[in-house]
């Protein structure tokens, strides 16, 4: 016949039994941390990795906008340096565009035959060009 269990070691065997369950719990609760920070160190790897091989990237079009300006420069057109092989570049050199110049002409045909003095007051007078004498307007 089975011996029966006293009641310590029921309370015994059931404690060993939570031990290794819970152990088995910190185990996995290690094994996430770990695997959390291998994720966190990884995506700070490869955003640093990514910066740099596009710091590179930009260095290296650059200087391809450079060689190709210079063989433009040195007289080869774009026609023949297509033909060699060579195509314009990917990433072409951003010019800005000027603003076109504003003569003293423009500048003094917007003026209003009419004009309003400081005090509000409207005058019939303009400022010429030298603005340094009032003249009557249509003159």
């Amino acid at each position: 016949m089975a011996k029966e269990l006293s009641i310590e070691e029921a309370v015994d065997r059931a404690r060993r039994a939570q031990e290794d369950r819970i152990e088995a719990i910190r185990v996995l609760a290690e094994a996430r941390n770990e695997l959390d920070t291998i994720r966190e160190d990884g995506a700070r790897e490869l955003a640093e990795l990514q910066a740099r091989i596009s710091e590179r990237m930009t260095s290296a079009e650059r200087d391809d906008v450079k060689a190709y300006n210079a063989a433009v420069s040195a007289g080869w057109s774009a026609d023949e340096l297509r033909k060699i092989g060579f195509s314009e570049p990917d990433k072409k050199a951003r010019t800005r565009k000027r603003a076109p110049r504003k003569t003293t002409a423009q500048t003094s045909s917007r003026t209003p035959a009419v004009s309003t003095t400081a005090s509000g007051l409207e005058s019939d007078f303009k400022l010429s060009d030298d603005a340094a004498t009032p003249q009557p307007a249509g003159v």
